[in-house]
């Protein structure tokens, strides 16, 4: 016995309900990924910022003229034990250039913080010696705290060129321990 075929008006019924499901599956998939693409954007991801406050080790981590970079990644800060106006002191330095904001490099070799973007360079100190940055990198205050560590604040800063630097919350003198 033959098969009988399906008549054209079966096939297209068919053809046409498949591609109907197809259309109305796509359709609903694109109004899915619209829906998800606003809530991410209504709703974004939160970053955690790190505290503004941290502990910074203890004093005897720091020896006279040496420049900690292990806190640059993670708070964006330098501690140093240099000399300045004559004091030895242990300060924090922001270590954003003052020019545009670039996180600067120290380079043991030169003895200086560099700026990758345009060229700056300071001293140890934190005070401009070339490149277009216009004034000192900005101080953090620190202080030891009560367990004889030492412990950065990150919101309040200090500016050499208002004076702001002999303010003792901008430094912990080396005898001081």
């Amino acid at each position: 016995m033959l098969a009988s075929r399906p008549d054209r008006r079966e096939v297209l019924r068919t053809a046409f309900k498949w591609l109907s499901r197809l259309g109305f599956a796509l359709l609903g998939l694109s109004g899915a990924m619209w829906t998800y693409a606003t809530g991410r954007f209504l709703f974004p991801t939160v970053l955690a910022e790190p505290p503004e406050r941290f502990p910074a080790g203890a004093v005897a981590d720091y020896p006279p003229g040496h420049v900690e970079t292990r806190y640059r990644d993670r708070y964006g800060v330098w501690i140093v034990h240099q000399s300045y106006q004559g004091r030895p002191q242990i300060f924090a330095l922001r270590a954003a250039c003052t020019h545009l904001g670039c996180l600067t490099v120290w380079q043991e070799e030169q003895q200086k913080f560099k700026c990758p973007c345009h060229g700056s360079g300071f001293s140890p100190q934190g005070i401009p010696c070339e490149g277009p940055a216009p004034r000192p990198l900005e101080r953090l205050a620190i202080r030891l705290a009560g367990d004889g560590r030492l412990e950065v604040d990150r919101s309040q800063t200090f500016h050499e060129e208002l004076g702001q630097w002999s303010d003792p919350a901008s430094f912990v003198v080396s005898g001081e321990w």
